[in-house]
């Protein structure tokens, strides 16, 4: 990070400096709420969780040389700097605003139901072809975790590609004051998050919210095939870029080729420019991210070929439709989270596969008043696939296991587990080491269990 002072920290959370040394005012190395990693130099966000305080983790902290902490009282025998708040979480989220309008860099903003993580790798992959870009770290997407993000960004720095992560209204306005972004990008309104958004079109107004606090000269990339996206035709006097399959959009893949598992060739078209690529990341969605890159990295003045290097390299992390190799098979580990249409796209990406395919699939969260009826209407779809192999697990899967009874081409296997214990007791027998075995839940569903499981045998 670049470097700061506590009295920046100070008038940043408009906090009040106790106990400040003159021989040690400099934070150089990094802002963390873990107690684990503060280090020499560091300042400390002491923020009251559900099962731990941070505050009780100060001498901690300080006995590892950290500079400075930010705390909402403080405790008796704490004699080390501290910036005293009413709100530890309020002042990370300040500090962050802060830092970002002091650093000399673009930011991606990029938000949509389902896809972030995936888009984020692949612009990220691309820019950095040319740029020194910085991105968005494991899930570190939401009120504490961007903050967090930002205040990393190294000062050479010159693109930061942030995913922006929310479940309820007015969080993003949070996210974007924090942000401020160059260049916002929208992957979907899906599913997500009903309980608490209520419809699509609460999906779209709550996610829509990134714009309030773009820069003035902003651009903004829509996913065109999308049909509440495409109703945004003006965003502050913007007009959006819109991405996608279809020939309507700005950029879209003229024609299209699989390479099954190891992903797909295609051409690109963008105005009056026109090229081959390749990606290697898993799934027709994919296909649209690399749209959503390209746009992007050809509007901030990238050659054609610096792009087709990018989208080549750009890799997926784990729990994000990352391939692994298991025997003569592979294992699809994208048990990061589910909601309808990742879970349909999951399908047909295993659907990729040659050889016998065995689908694992798991409860979806946060679907609302409708779940269960989602959860049936993918099991429909589940079961018209040429998947050999399902394996449903958890309370609501029993709903997917239902619809794909309805669908199923003869000779199907269908299978049903309460929980994955069950499974894992059985998870030998279910499959075979030459398998192609998707996994695809809900990230509380804990499928990490079976991956290892599966991985170590």
């Amino acid at each position: 990070m670049k470097t700061i002072t506590v009295y920046d920290v100070a008038r940043a959370t408009k906090g009040d400096l106790l106990h400040a040394n003159p021989e040690k005012e400099e934070i150089r190395s990094l802002v963390t709420m873990d107690s684990r990693l503060a280090n020499e130099d560091s300042l400390f966000v002491a923020i009251k969780g559900e099962r731990v305080d941070g505050h009780d983790f100060l001498n901690d902290v300080f006995n590892k040389g950290a500079t400075a902490a930010i705390v909402d009282h403080v405790p008796d025998e704490i004699t080390g700097t501290l910036i005293v708040v009413k709100d530890t979480v309020k002042a990370l989220q300040d500090l962050a605003e802060w830092y970002r309008s002091i650093l000399n860099i673009k930011v991606v903003g990029i938000t949509g139901s389902v896809g972030k993580t995936s888009t984020k790798e692949m612009i990220a992959s691309v820019l950095a072809e040319k740029y020194k870009v910085q991105k968005t770290l494991g899930n570190y997407n939401n009120e504490i975790g961007l903050p967090l993000t930002i205040l990393a960004i190294e000062e050479n720095t010159e693109i930061e590609v942030l995913e922006m992560g929310i479940s309820d209204f007015g969080e993003m306005l949070v996210l974007s004051k924090i942000a401020r972004p160059d260049i916002c990008v929208i992957t979907n309104i899906g599913q997500s998050h009903l309980e608490n958004l209520g419809t699509r079109d609460g999906i779209l107004k709550a996610k829509s919210e990134i714009f309030e606090y773009m820069q003035d000269d902003a651009r903004v990339y829509l996913n065109g095939d999308d049909d509440k996206l495409s109703t945004i035709k003006d965003v502050k006097g913007i007009k959006p870029v819109t991405f996608g399959f279809s020939d309507t959009n700005a950029i879209f893949p003229v024609k299209t080729r699989s390479l099954g598992l190891a992903g797909t060739e295609m051409s690109i078209k963008y105005g009056d420019v026109e090229f081959d690529a390749e990606i290697h990341m898993l799934g027709n969605h994919m296909v649209s991210n690399a749209m959503a890159a390209s746009a992007i990295a050809l509007d901030l003045g990238m050659t054609v070929s610096e792009v087709k290097t990018g989208l080549k390299n750009a890799k997926t992390i784990d729990g994000r439709s990352n391939l692994i190799k298991r025997g003569n098979g592979f294992v699809i580990d994208d048990c990061y989270n589910a909601a309808p249409s990742s879970m349909k796209a999951a399908i047909d990406t295993l659907s990729l596969a040659e050889g016998h395919k065995t689908a694992i699939l798991g409860d979806m969260f946060e679907l609302g008043a409708d779940s269960d009826k989602m959860h049936e209407e993918v099991g429909e779809y589940a079961g018209k696939s040429n998947i050999d192999k399902f394996i449903f697990v958890g309370e609501s899967a029993k709903f997917l296991f239902e619809g794909a009874k309805k669908t199923a081409a003869p000779g199907t296997v269908l299978k049903h587990y309460d929980t994955v214990d069950a499974l894992l007791e059985n998870l030998s027998s279910e499959t075979e080491t030459d398998d192609n075995i998707l996994l695809k839940a809900s990230n509380g569903m804990n499928f990490k269990v079976i991956l290892n499981n599966l991985i170590k045998n």
